[in-house]
């Protein structure tokens, strides 16, 4: 069967211009998902595309991805990426990674075993808020989660990306092999420090000793990473592929803007991924924070609200002259104040955002966006809105996408039509709402301290503000209050 390693590709397709034979797998990539095909494996063609070298990526899957991977392995590691901008579209297939492991399809010895090969420098990962098995409530690994009582029962056959860490660590440790980085790049606030408590914590339980010394010689650097990719569908791979002229199941889309910035702290060495346009720098949390509040905010504030009014795509929300306009205002009235970043022109930021928002080459939908809320709210919305409660300042529009997201979860639109609610906390929030009135919700939904912890719903000012703006959408639907709430 054709496919793009074994086809000749159109000549606007841009090709690696490397040797792949060279490639060895010095980055080992947990989560071969739509943002890091994208984003990291893409800088890291980039780079080889640039230098040269031999920094290969053997991907992980755990319990899910068998049927992509299986996909991959028929076309020799090699999948496209379609950027799609307003002036255009370029294909780029991607050779950086030239290996990969799935635990349906090898074994999970296998792929620990991987960790422990002598020339890997770098784990990274992209395993989604879940995946670090973190309690919300104390920032540390939670010892209750399934995986991680299967884990400490049995450290040699680990199911959890932190379990799987520290036995790799351990065992290289053993053998006299260096350590190597551990790199997150989820979009998760201080996401370094997020993987280390989820290891030391691992660690600690199985051995101090052993806990000393990764936490002597192993960094794990924080990061920032920046790029719309929405989700794979049957349309934009039918697309992808008629531009290739062959199939492409592994094919992604995304906006051309990207970026990524990095602390550089490697105890193994790293790719030259600043020739390939990366921000290499000391401390990345206020380059995070920025990009959660300014741009993660506004999107989930989109996502939630422009879902409720019927709105499929944020494209067509940025169509809307309110939506916009209030996606601005949320940006630099009620976000940028509480920012600590500075030599930064938060004004240029904002306006960059709405122009990419508006992307009509990208089709990405207010319902891939809202899932997961229950995660992404503490540090896209309730943040900010602790830092105006401190200085007394208002933020209306943060109140109304805290309402909108209770909305959201409530089940049901604008129009009557009932939400697919996707979230790890959904039978919790199931069992708040059960059986309550509508103009109870906000108070059911408050008692959620994963969400909101105990200062929130103590605080009469959040507590008023919230339950103002759920009955402005309760009574007029979303974009009427979001109306209301701009002219307020």
């Amino acid at each position: 069967m054709k496919n793009i390693a074994t086809t000749r590709l159109p000549d606007s397709v841009q090709l690696p211009a490397y040797d792949r034979q060279q490639l060895r797998s010095r980055i080992v990539h947990f989560g071969f998902g739509a943002f890091h095909r994208a984003h990291q494996a893409l800088l890291t063609d980039r780079v080889l595309n640039a230098t040269g070298g031999d920094w290969g990526i053997c991907e992980i899957s755990l319990f899910s991805g068998d049927q992509l991977m299986t996909q991959l392995r028929e076309q020799d590691h090699l999948y496209t990426v379609l950027e799609k901008g307003a002036a255009g579209n370029q294909a780029i297939v991607v050779g950086a990674v030239h290996e990969c492991l799935n635990a349906k399809l090898d074994s999970l010895a296998a792929i620990i075993e991987k960790f422990c090969e002598p020339q890997v420098a770098i784990v990274s990962l992209t395993i989604t808020e879940k995946g670090y098995c973190i309690d919300p409530a104390t920032g540390q690994l939670d010892i209750t989660q399934p995986r991680i009582v299967h884990d400490l029962e049995n450290p040699q056959a680990p199911h959890s990306a932190p379990g799987i860490l520290v036995e790799a660590l351990h065992r290289r440790h053993a053998r006299g092999l260096p350590p190597f980085t551990v790199l997150s790049c989820d979009n998760i606030p201080d996401n370094g420090h997020v993987v280390k408590n989820a290891v030391l914590g691992m660690a600690e339980k199985r051995s101090p000793a052993l806990a000393a010394w990764i936490a002597e010689n192993v960094s794990f650097p924080g990061t920032m990473v920046d790029r719309i990719v929405p989700a794979a569908t049957d349309d934009s791979l039918s697309e992808i592929a008629a531009l290739l002229g062959v199939p492409d199941p592994c094919a992604i889309s995304g906006e051309p803007f990207i970026q990524w910035v990095i602390e550089d702290n490697f105890v193994a060495g790293r790719p030259a991924w600043e020739v390939a346009g990366v921000q290499m720098v000391s401390d990345v949390r206020p380059w995070e924070q920025m990009k959660l509040r300014m741009l993660n905010g506004s999107h989930s504030f989109l996502a939630y609200l422009g879902y409720l009014a019927g709105f499929q795509h944020i494209s067509d929300c940025m169509q809307n002259a309110d939506f916009r306009q209030a996606a601005r205002r949320l940006m630099l009235t009620e976000q940028a104040p509480t920012l600590c970043i500075t030599g930064v022109d938060l004004t240029a930021y904002a306006d960059s955002l709405i122009e990419r928002f508006s992307n009509p080459a990208l089709q990405h939908r207010t319902w891939q966006i809202a899932m997961d809320g229950s995660q992404k709210l503490p540090q896209r919305m309730l943040d900010g809105i602790r830092v105006h409660l401190a200085r007394h300042s208002a933020w209306p529009l943060l109140a109304l996408g805290v309402a909108g997201w209770m909305r959201y979860v409530s089940g049901t639109d604008d129009a009557g039509h009932a939400i697919d609610v996707r979230d790890p906390l959904a039978e919790k929030i199931r069992q708040r709402i059960a059986g309550s009135r509508d103009d109870e919700r906000v108070t059911a939904l408050l008692t959620l301290s994963e969400i909101f912890g105990n200062d929130l719903p103590r605080d009469a000012r959040f507590v008023a503000a919230v339950h103002q703006a759920w009955q402005c959408i309760a009574d007029n639907g979303a974009l009427n209050a979001l109306i209301t709430t701009l002219r307020s």
